[in-house]
């Protein structure tokens, strides 16, 4: 006997449908995590409602594993051009902590040329000339600082506000705070352009929270979520008999203990149905016009940053409320003027074309984009030998101040927040904590970063912490 004959052999035909909530023959389980005996709602990707009125529904956050140099991107140090390859004043080491560089430390400026863009005047090196072309719809951060210096415990620290593992990720916190508005499809969705970063999956872990709020990563080539479709031999007929059996028995254990686990398993099981067709049609991109694969450099069937972006804008289209890609290979400790145009060609007119995309679909006043990585790159050339030379210098990793950037979901655009001094050491002006941008962040999707809280071993975490103020100059 197979499990559903069971259970219809041992339960009367009243206490199966109202324990099971199952349907014979159905495509899914609609009604099966509405409401639990108390008449609570038991699903937990169910849409809720947040603190305030958003401005953003949706956030595709671009994270630059290893941390670009902002002194080579969009901070002009003139003054660290003109001491260049100087010995560093013995003041501006004081108290500072390096991950790696060691010995003589000497000031590096720039090779790169700088220009103002745009009517906001944003500057941009000569590296990045498709992302100057929408100088007017970013707004940039200059003074943010951290408080870890290797880049695994920087990761989390980004995006758990913890640099241990064990805190839900970004993306946790936002599916747990606002559920997802697409039943065919993940609220959070992971891409990466290159392995994963030191941190591993814990960049978009769920932590102590439901696992129902992890982020699931799609793969850009081959099978987009592994052991979607169905064995051979087997149709969705077969899958549908055996799910209706599976789900019968979950939903009877769970009326029994209530484990929020059990209510995880079946929704999860009830998605992975539904994506064997939602996901194969989001994947293919052939679908989109060619004007729109060039404007991206997309190429349908290959795995790259662009392709990533563009399927990130289709993800937001439909309703996706959290996708996060991870590009690596951007920590640059050696030839760094070899290394860094080659990784800014890979995202560039990626990261523009998304942009572009966005605002004519008119998705970008609903979606927050965020850009940027764990820490920032030193004013100190890194691979300097005893005498003083550097053959192919590279940045060490800095933490006290580095740059990121925001466009769309209610950010003013064309801001420049934030001064660092004329080396780029340190903020001197209108600094900006990791929990300050992530409080930001969630203002902008409704949530109070102080209410957004989960209570585990006794007491109430947040993401930001007992810190984090918003960044108020920021908001439109």
């Amino acid at each position: 006997m197979n499990p559903l004959e069971h259970l219809l052999a041992t339960h009367s035909r009243r206490q199966f449908f109202r324990r099971s909530g199952l349907t014979l023959g159905s495509a899914a389980l609609a009604g099966l995590l509405r409401e639990n005996a108390a008449g609570a709602p038991v699903n937990p990707l169910s849409v809720k409602a947040p603190h305030f009125a958003p401005k953003a529904k949706n956030v595709i956050y671009l994270h630059m594993i290893g941390a670009p140099s902002q002194l080579d991107l969009f901070e002009d140090k003139p003054a660290l051009v003109q001491h260049d390859g100087e010995d560093c004043p013995e003041e501006l080491l004081a108290g500072k902590r390096f991950a790696f560089i060691g010995g003589r430390m000497k000031l590096a400026g720039s090779r790169y040329k700088f220009a103002q863009h745009g009517q906001s005047g944003q500057t941009f090196s000569e590296l990045l000339p498709h992302l100057a072309t929408v100088a007017d719809d970013i707004s940039f951060v200059h003074s943010l600082h951290t408080e870890e210096i290797n880049h695994a415990p920087a990761q989390m620290f980004l995006h758990s506000g913890f640099g241990r593992g064990g805190r839900p990720s970004f993306g946790s916190w936002v599916t747990y705070g606002l559920g997802s508005e697409n039943q065919d499809l993940p609220a959070y969705v992971v891409f990466l352009s290159g392995p994963a970063g030191g941190a591993g999956t814990s960049l978009w872990s769920t932590g102590f929270l439901p696992s129902v709020y992890q982020g699931i990563q799609f793969r850009s080539k081959g099978e987009p979520v592994l052991f979607l479709t169905n064995p051979d031999g087997h149709g969705a007929a077969d899958r549908r008999r055996v799910l209706d059996a599976v789900n019968a028995l979950n939903q009877s254990q769970l009326a029994d203990v209530g484990d929020p686990e059990i209510a995880t398993r079946i929704s999860q099981y009830e998605m992975a149905f539904r994506m064997q067709t939602s996901v194969p049609e989001l994947m293919d991109i052939s679908k989109e016009s060619p004007e729109t694969l060039a404007m991206y450099g997309a190429k349908p069937g290959q795995a790259s940053f662009a392709n990533n972006c563009l399927l990130a804008r289709r993800l937001v289209e439909r309703g996706v409320r959290m996708v996060q890609l991870f590009d690596s290979d951007w920590d640059h400790h050696a030839s760094l003027g070899a290394r860094l145009p080659a990784k800014c060609r890979d995202i560039d007119q990626a990261c523009a074309a998304l942009i572009t995309d966005l605002k004519r679909r008119g998705l970008l006043n609903d979606t927050l984009v965020v850009w940027g990585a764990e820490f920032g790159r030193t004013p100190l050339a890194q691979g300097i030998s005893g005498d003083g030379t550097a053959t192919k210098p590279g940045r060490d990793h800095h933490k006290d101040a580095f740059t990121m950037w925001l466009a769309g979901g209610g950010i003013k655009p064309g801001v420049s927040h934030g001064e660092t001094d004329e080396f780029g050491f340190n903020v001197v002006k209108d600094g900006v904590h990791v929990h300050d941008l992530n409080a930001t962040v969630l203002h902008q999707l409704g949530l109070d970063h102080e209410r957004l809280t989960f209570k585990y071993q006794g007491r109430n975490y947040r993401l930001t912490d007992v810190h984090g103020h918003i960044v108020k100059p920021l908001l439109a």
